[in-house]
C-alpha cells in the first residue's frame, strides 16, 4: 500500500511504515493537483498537517483511499464526518505536540512581559546609537511570578500550559465546557511527581480575574474573544493564541491595544492565514510566529511514530 505524507514526516515515521511494508512517499503536491494524484498513483494513505486540505470532492474522487492521517490535533482542514460516512479512516495525534505548543505560549510570554519581541527589532538597527533611550523604553518589565494566567480550553495543550504556569509559580484558573476537574501531575528529579487537581470556572471569572488568558480551543464558528470579552478584561492584560484562526477577534484585539486595555498579546495562528493582516504584523505590542506550535524535532519525531503506529494497527485489522 502506498502512503502520501503531503506536508512531510519524520524519519522514525517513515522507517516504522516501511518496515511494516507500506511504501512512503513523502511529497509536496499541490492542493489543485492532489486529487489526481491520489486516483493516479493509488494512494491508500494520506497523510497531512494544516495546509493540505481533504474535502469532499478529494474523498468522492479517489476510490483507493483508506485513512486520512492529521499530523497535529485540529482537524478542521478534513471534512471528517464524510470521509468517515464513506468508511474512512481519519485519525490525528492529539498527545503528541501538546508541550511544544505549551512551550511556545511561554515563549511569547516571557518574551511578552519584556517587550523581547519588539527590542529584538530596535537594536540591531538603534542598539550602537540609542542604547540608553531603548534601556529606558523597555525598562517597565513585569514578572510572572505571582500573576493569573487564565486558560480558556483545558485539553491536553491547556493542561500542559498549567503545569509550567505552575512551575513559574503562577496561580491558574481554567475555563472549559466539557471538562469540570483535571488532575495536574508535575514531575521532578528522581521520579518525585505531585498531582495538583485543578477546578474548572466559568469563564466569565476566568475574563476578570486573568493578568494573562491564553486560548486553546478548537476551530470556532465565531470568536470565543471579541469586544465584549476585553472590555471585562482587566486593564494591561496580556493575550496570546496559539490556537486556532478565527477563535480570537483581531480588529477588537488591536483596538483592544489601542485603548490600553490589552498590554501585548502574542499570535501563533490567524485568521488569514497564510497571509495575516499588515496590522497585525507591524504593530509592536504584538509578539508574532508563523504558526509554529508543533514545530520541535521531538513533537515531529512523536507525531511521526503515533500515525505509523495507528495506521499499521488500522491496516493490519483491515486484512484479518
Amino acid at each position: 500500500m502506498k502512503v502520501l505524507a503531503n506536508d512531510g514526516l519524520s524519519q522514525s515515521g517513515i522507517d516504522s511504515l516501511r518496515k511494516a511494508g507500506f511504501e512512503v512517499i513523502v511529497k509536496k503536491v499541490a492542493q489543485e493537483q492532489l486529487k489526481d494524484y491520489l486516483r493516479d498513483n493509488g494512494i491508500s494513505v494520506l497523510l497531512v498537517r494544516s495546509a493540505t486540505k481533504v474535502r469532499k470532492e478529494i474523498i468522492d474522487a479517489c476510490i483507493h483511499l483508506k485513512v486520512i492521517g492529521r499530523g497535529g490535533v485540529g482537524m478542521d482542514n478534513i471534512d471528517v464526518e464524510y470521509a468517515r460516512s464513506k468508511g474512512l479512516s481519519v485519525i490525528n495525534t492529539p498527545s503528541a505536540s501538546s508541550s511544544s505548543v505549551a512551550e511556545l505560549v511561554f515563549a511569547h510570554l516571557f518574551g511578552g512581559v519584556r517587550k523581547l519581541h519588539d527590542s529584538n527589532r530596535n537594536m540591531p538597527l538603534e542598539g550602537d546609537s540609542r542604547f540608553k533611550d531603548l534601556k529606558k523604553s523597555y525598562a517597565g518589565g513585569v514578572e510572572l511570578r505571582g500573576k493569573t494566567l487564565g486558560i480558556i480550553g483545558f485539553g491536553r495543550i491547556g493542561r500542559e500550559v498549567a503545569k509550567i504556569a505552575l512551575g513559574v509559580g503562577m496561580k491558574v484558573i481554567a475555563s472549559d465546557h466539557e471538562v469540570g476537574e483535571a488532575e495536574i501531575t508535575l514531575e521532578f528529579y528522581n521520579h518525585q511527581t505531585i498531582k495538583i487537581p485543578i477546578k474548572t470556572e466559568p469563564v466569565e471569572m476566568l475574563i476578570r480575574d486573568s493578568d494573562f488568558i491564553t486560548l486553546h480551543v478548537p476551530s470556532q464558528d465565531k470568536p470565543v474573544i471579541g469586544k465584549a470579552e476585553f472590555d471585562k478584561m482587566k486593564d494591561g492584560v496580556g493575550i496570546i493564541n496559539a490556537a486556532r484562526g478565527g477563535v480570537l477577534d483581531e480588529e477588537a484585539l488591536l483596538e483592544a491595544i489601542e485603548t490600553g486595555k490589552v498590554s501585548f498579546a502574542a499570535l501563533d495562528t490567524y485568521e488569514n492565514e497564510p497571509n495575516p493582516a499588515i496590522k497585525l504584523l507591524m504593530n509592536e505590542s504584538i509578539s508574532l510566529s508563523p504558526h509554529i506550535g508543533a514545530a520541535t524535532q521531538e513533537a515531529q519525531e512523536r507525531i511521526g511514530v503515533e500515525l505509523a503506529e495507528q495506521i499499521i494497527s488500522i491496516l493490519k485489522k483491515e486484512k484479518a
